[in-house]
């Protein structure tokens, strides 16, 4: 089997041209006439190709990716496991709507994903096209199952941009805006809410009896990688079962390994009725899947169905993605995570309290940005973009977080390279 040390592109960053090269402008002219404006392109980077955690555009600049195409590539740019994968299966079978008929890489997928959900009941799986339509399968199926419409979410939660979803969300007001009105009988608390919060919530407005779901990321990711508190995924728990609410994960982007075990909620101890999952599953192919409790699925057929869902060459993919984060790259990623980590605490201990709250868990890592004492998102969008310019792939999240969320398979000197850009831009930017 390959290794993360088998496919590379070379060493990065190797940048030959200033940015964008003459190639990749030609390109962005050419995608300003025809792309939608509702795109946020992050900097002027025209990806071609990618091994690893190296990422190369078109005019051969070569960038250390810390973004893994937003925690999506979880085995790293075209891992020669998993493109076996996908040339193995686009030569046998492309496509057999997996919800009109059967092929055996969507069952496979479903067993194993079954297997490694949280929570001793038997669980059943429905295969998607994305994070955003396995959380519409999740509010469909909570509210189908209970026979009530009202959910509950959160204050800083990204679901998705399709109504349900986006009807979930509370990270920004941008999401929303101009897109009223939304699907009705959500309520939203703050995220870590205390017990009283939720007393009050069902004694004045919204009765417990009618809820249907609590939605809710163990791990905030587009509202700041900001985590629960102790108290908190334990209480979502305890009111759900009194009150006959189902609980509902969205995993989209901390789970599949990307905080060094396989789903965020094990560092927790609470297990969901229903998990949401995405991104990271196939290494790029676009898959996502709702995992809930057998019991729960009781929609009947036609009730809830997809085209692309599932699709063989995406569950080959996601297979494979599987196979080579257990055997290898959960322990890489716990690794890499707390040397990570304990690169960027020692840069905001050096920072004069302008970088604080270095946060998360495994490869899903954040860094506040202040100055004068205040979150200020400016610099840290100046400081996304001086790290471009130096080769270095960053995003950010929340209202002033740099983003940290490098591909699993990223090595120890991988790392220790990011650290010493990111450390040049917090001196370069007078942090």
């Amino acid at each position: 089997m390959a290794t993360a040390s088998d496919f590379t592109l070379g060493t990065a960053p190797h940048l030959v041209t200033r940015l964008p090269g003459p190639q990749a402008a030609a390109w962005i002219a050419r995608d300003d006439q025809v792309m939608s404006p509702s795109y946020t392109r992050e900097y002027p980077l025209v990806a071609a190709r990618g091994a690893g955690c190296v990422l190369e555009d078109l005019d051969g600049n070569r960038f250390l990716d810390f973004t893994a195409g937003l925690a999506v590539t979880a085995t790293g740019h075209a891992h020669p496991d998993v493109v076996a994968a996908i040339v193995d299966q686009a030569t046998q079978l492309l496509h057999m709507s997996g919800t009109d008929f059967y092929y055996t890489p969507a069952i496979e997928l479903a067993e194993r994903l079954a297997r490694l959900a949280p929570g001793s009941a038997p669980k059943r799986v429905f295969l998607t096209n994305s994070g955003t339509e396995a959380v519409e399968a999740a509010l469909k199926l909570s509210r189908y199952f209970t026979g009530r419409q009202r959910v509950i979410a959160f204050n800083g939660a990204f679901h998705g941009r399709t109504y349900g979803s986006m009807s979930l969300g509370g990270s920004k007001a941008v999401h929303q805006r101009g897109f009223s009105p939304l699907v009705p009988g959500v309520h939203r608390l703050p995220f870590n809410a205390p017990a009283a919060d939720f007393d009050e919530l069902f004694a004045r407005s919204c009765p417990a009896d009618e809820v249907a779901a609590i939605f809710v990321e163990p791990i905030q990711g587009e509202g700041g990688y900001r985590l629960p508190e102790p108290h908190f995924l334990p209480l979502l728990r305890q009111l759900c079962d009194q009150h006959g609410i189902l609980l509902v994960f969205d995993e989209v982007q901390s789970g599949i390994g990307r905080t060094g075990r396989w789903f965020a909620c094990e560092h927790f101890g609470v297990a969901p009725d229903i998990m949401c999952l995405a991104k990271g599953i196939a290494s790029g192919m676009p898959l996502g899947a709702i995992v809930a409790r057998a019991e729960l699925m009781t929609w009947p057929p036609g009730s809830h169905a997809s085209t692309f869902g599932g699709n063989p060459v995406a569950c080959r993919a996601a297979l494979a993605t599987l196979d080579l984060i257990e055997r290898e790259y959960l322990v890489n990623c716990q690794q890499r995570g707390a040397q990570l980590r304990s690169g960027l605490a020692q840069i905001a201990a050096d920072s004069a309290g302008r970088l604080r709250d270095v946060r998360g868990l495994g490869l899903m890592l954040a860094v506040d940005v202040y100055d004068r004492g205040a979150l200020d998102p400016e610099l840290r969008n100046e400081i996304v973009q001086q790290a471009f310019q130096r080769g270095l792939l960053l995003v950010g999240c929340g209202r002033a977080a740099v983003r940290f969320c490098p591909a699993l398979c990223v090595t120890a000197e991988q790392v220790e390279t990011a650290l010493t850009l990111f450390r040049q831009v917090a001196a370069e930017t007078h942090l």
